[in-house]
């Protein structure tokens, strides 16, 4: 008989409470497995008391909507946490061991002192029609198309995608830095929306969420929103290399990662159950907003190869290299190709 996971979901004040109390200890939290090295095959299946901690709420709540969390042979710790700032600083503190995030948090993490691996991949079936994020206008600001960003006052957070896309998106539109004015903050909660309602910014990339929630309180001021037009549906799932450096914990991740993909697959051929449980039910949308929403963001799909994946990103490193002055980065290697045939594996089988 197989094992079925137990889980548990921490508030994110429980888990950062938790997470400062484990910083002050010299163990660290439980004990590690044994070492596995970054080259090794990954191991068949975790010891009996492996627990893996997972930032990633949207997926849990798909697997337990859709049931398949009781195939899940690992026993899960969810923690309530999404984005890129908060989920590096979930690692930092050494509080979850695996996150889900855009495209951009792995390359800050790099960028920035923490070692990581992306260990999963998500895009979307057809991401120019399904843009993840639109470009908030503010009342009474005239915005109708991205060439009409010259002169604008733009919210700009350069560790996270919505700063990738606006660097994308004045590309895009014949424009340079030097054309705009960049007002830098971190995209959390709802930053973004209340900076646009306040007039400290003329333009900010909302996700379709807060789309939607912008529009309806502020349209009726005239608020706006216009399609990037640039493509911004990559997704991953990341942990840093400590984790993977933890046969157990690797093995647990392998487990997790294949999970996930159908987890991604069930969210795509049941919009409205999923709509209803984690939009409604989750964050606190009306159904209305929750149906807008996932038809705005259309079907996922889990490619069983990284090649164009990691390719197109290597593509947005160079615009951060390029626009930011960071370091080169040969993308490729924060990828974990050894869960790539696992997730192959799980889609395929």
């Amino acid at each position: 008989m197989p094992r079925r996971g137990r889980t548990r979901t921490l508030t994110r004040a429980a888990l950062l409470a938790t997470a400062g109390l484990l910083a002050l200890s010299a163990c660290g939290g439980e004990e590690a497995g044994p070492k596995l090295e970054l080259s090794a095959a990954l191991p068949d299946a975790p010891s009996d008391d492996t627990v893996l901690r997972v930032g990633d709420p949207a997926t849990q709540v798909a697997l337990e909507t859709s049931g398949l969390i009781d195939d899940l042979d690992i026993d899960v710790e969810w923690a309530n946490i999404t984005g890129g700032p908060k989920t590096l600083e979930a690692f930092r503190a050494d509080a979850i061991d695996i996150g889900s995030v855009a495209d951009i948090p792995p390359l800050f993490a790099h960028w920035t002192g923490t070692d990581v691996r992306i260990v999963a991949a998500r895009e979307t079936v057809d991401p120019m029609e399904h843009p993840t994020y639109e470009l908030g206008v503010a009342p009474g600001v005239d915005v109708a198309s991205i060439e009409d960003l010259k002169g604008k006052k733009i919210a700009y957070s350069p560790g996270q995608a919505q700063g990738a896309l606006v660097l994308n998106v004045l590309r895009e539109a014949g424009l340079t830095q030097d054309d705009v004015e960049f007002v830098e903050m971190q995209s959390v909660d709802d930053a973004f929306s209340v900076a646009l309602a306040g007039k400290q910014v003329d333009v900010a990339p909302l996700g379709q969420t807060l789309a939607k929630t912008y529009l309806a309180k502020y349209e009726q001021d005239g608020a706006s929103t216009i399609d990037p037009g640039v493509r911004d549906d990559a997704w991953t799932l990341y942990t840093p290399t400590t984790v993977l450096e933890d046969a157990d914990k690797a093995a647990a991740i392998k487990e997790y990662v294949a999970a996930w993909a159908q987890a991604q697959q069930w969210i795509s051929d049941n919009p409205d159950e999923f709509a209803e449980a984690y939009y409604v039910d989750h964050e606190g949308l009306t159904p209305e907003d929750a149906q807008y929403v996932v038809e705005a963001l259309g079907q996922f799909t889990v490619p069983t190869s990284w090649d164009d994946v990691i390719a197109r990103h290597q593509e947005t490193v160079d615009t951060l290299v390029e626009a930011q002055d960071q370091e080169p980065l040969d993308v490729e290697t924060l990828y974990d190709r050894r869960y790539e045939k696992a997730i192959a594996a799980a889609v395929e089988g």
